[in-house]
């Protein structure tokens, strides 16, 4: 029986018809809108009596919360979808700043709200979370309390809000437009073509070496021609968290990301060290796949190029089969989840130019369906980006059933759930190869990933750690950007490489988003947690998927110290937890190396 033919192309018609231009689309802009003044107008003029008595009025506040977020949030995933799959989509660029400004006013709404909250004494909020409508919600509504606690004022917050759509958030919109703006030039079989970054970023996959470097110079030129414009935006963003910050007497500019996270400071310098001690076989690697290549030192543009001459090209029904069969070995939910993913099209996936670079999972919560939005080019990487992204989606699966203000998991284990769907495919792929030239290139694409996210992951936190410290200090320039770029690649990458990204800091998104800081090290924290995670599924065997659901659930309720002590009896400030997921890594660097002694 022939398997179900798997559309390319979302289905986005299911949530609002006719696009950007959609008038379903605009109906629900208002209702979402009515939604938030009538949240804003209870919790401002709601006076808390400083009683345990006060427990069923805040249960109806999180209510309104609850149904106001849902619209929210499925109008932004909609925006989201609508400019990821056409930059230029002038309407939808319109429509962003319309949610940017709902979602602007909901954040002043909920700061009022917070301040209410942190104004309990703690003898009264203690028997206030005893409440049987409130007790499930005990974690995050008193870590919401202490963070208002740590902030400004009510007003002065809802000022900083305010300002914050035309100042903050309306420079993060700048770099879509740019982005939007850059076609790569390049000449393939004879014809002139204009390729999108999205595109332009696959042919770093090619096999031919000076198709890439081509590609790569074109690539620089493309982003150093908009590298002012992008330096003006980056220094502003930086700029605007750093005024905050100083105004709510935060030194550190890394409190906002380890709270976001769920995080102690001690959890991350203890990860980045361990990492930095273990990177001599990551060097070793990528010496090793120079003298494989020909060369004698690798460039940027080598990092992802195959080993093979023969370019592997799998079709995206079999990539996606491929996907199912892998998941199938796990767990029937996984399985089932995707499946339905695939069938119902919820996953745009199609090759062509104008769509934006990269990959995301977004989640409508009135509709309780995911999307998932990719480039597909038939590449072992995009199979992996494929994978990556189902676990995003699984994720927000397993916690279907849980209270939203539960569901809000932070970036790090957000990105555990996403690497363990990666992994579950990389390693079967690995130990199922039939010849050795197969099972070369399946292990060079775990080593690959391990490179991106213990050293590529670790030039762009020591990055922004560099760019922060001197920002405080006044501007920092084009030209200083990209030292210091060149300068945390030479140190994440030991110095195997022969030529670096200057202009990195400019093509990556992930510096320009407002929504989340420092949008680098939860990746790897995510990478090595989830080596964690499937060591202990291949100990246990297909019926830890029931467990691996149980973790999930727990990701947006707990810190990652308690979450890693419930579930895997590990501490996370400690080594030793670090050495023993470095050491996955480093084990299949050495299978590598074993199986390259003699080529």
């Amino acid at each position: 029986m022939t398997a179900t033919a798997y559309s390319t192309v979302w289905d986005l018609d299911v949530f609002f018809k006719g696009g950007s231009a959609s008038e379903e689309f605009g109906q629900h802009l208002q209702e979402t809108r009515k939604h938030i003044d009538s949240f804003y107008n209870q919790v401002h003029k709601w006076q808390p009596s400083n009683s345990a008595a006060d427990a069923q009025a805040i249960s109806e506040y999180i209510d309104l919360f609850q149904q106001t977020a849902k619209k929210l949030r499925q109008a932004g995933a909609f925006v989201s979808c609508l400019q990821a799959q056409n930059t230029e989509d002038k309407k939808a660029k319109a429509l962003r700043g319309s949610t940017t400004e709902l979602s602007a006013s909901f954040q002043t709404a909920l700061t009022i709200f917070d301040q209410k909250l942190a104004g309990y004494g703690q003898e009264v909020w203690t028997e206030i979370i005893k409440d049987e409508s409130l007790n499930e919600l005990a974690f995050v509504l008193t870590e919401r309390r202490e963070s208002a606690a740590e902030k400004l004022s009510q007003e002065e917050e809802s000022v900083i809000n305010a300002l914050a759509i035309d100042g903050y958030h309306g420079w993060g919109q700048m770099y879509d437009v740019i982005v939007g703006n850059i076609k790569i030039p390049f000449r393939e079989n004879g014809e002139d073509k204009q390729f999108s970054v999205g595109q332009a970023a696959n042919k770093f996959s090619s096999h031919d070496r000076t198709l890439r470097k081509e590609v790569f110079e074109k690539w620089e030129e493309a982003w150093s021609s908009q590298a002012d414009y992008l330096s003006k935006t980056l220094n502003h963003l930086g700029g605007f968290r750093l005024n905050v910050y100083k105004l709510r007497g935060w030194e550190d500019f890394l409190k906002e990301p380890l709270d976001l996270n769920r995080m102690k400071k001690e959890t991350l310098d203890t990860m980045w060290e361990v990492i930095s001690k273990n990177k001599a076989p990551l060097v070793k690697y990528l010496n090793r796949k120079a003298e494989l290549l020909g060369i004698e030192k690798l460039s940027w543009y080598d990092l992802d190029a195959p080993l093979s001459k023969t370019e592997t090209k799998v079709s995206y029904q079999d990539g996606a089969e491929f996907i199912l069969e892998q998941f199938s070995l796990f767990g029937e939910e996984m399985t089932a989840f995707s499946k339905k993913a695939f069938e119902d099209k919820w996953i745009e996936a199609e090759d062509r130019p104008g769509k934006a670079p990269g990959g995301f999972h977004t989640y409508f919560p009135e509709s309780s369906q995911s999307r998932i939005f990719m480039t597909y080019s038939g590449t072992p990487s995009n199979i992996s980006t494929l994978a990556h992204e189902l676990g995003h989606g699984f994720h927000t699966y397993a916690m279907r059933d849980l209270h939203l203000l539960n569901r809000s998991y932070a970036m790090n284990v957000a990105e555990t759930a996403s690497t363990f769907a990666e992994m579950i495919v990389a390693d079967a792929s690995v130990k199922n190869a039939k010849a050795e030239e197969e099972k070369l290139a399946l292990l060079e694409e775990k080593v690959q990933r391990s490179v991106a996210l213990l050293m590529n992951i670790h030039a762009r936190f020591l990055f922004e750690s560099r760019f922060y410290t001197e920002r405080k200090l006044g501007n920092v320039s084009t030209e200083r950007l990209n030292e210091l770029m060149v300068e945390a690649q030479k140190e994440a990458y030991g110095n195997a490489l022969n030529e670096y990204h200057p202009s990195f800091w400019a093509s990556k998104l992930h510096f320009y988003i407002t929504g989340v800081p420092f949008y680098n090290f939860p990746y790897t924290f995510g990478y090595l947690f989830s080596l964690g995670i499937y060591a202990q599924a291949l100990k246990e065997g297909k019926g830890y998927e029931e467990k691996y659901i149980a973790l999930l659930k727990d990701t947006a309720s707990m810190t990652v110290e308690d979450l890693a002590m419930k579930h895997l009896n590990a501490d996370l400030t400690k080594p030793e937890f670090w050495e023993s997921a470095v050491q996955l890594c480093i084990d299949d660097v050495e299978e590598f190396l074993s199986l390259t002694e003699n080529k």
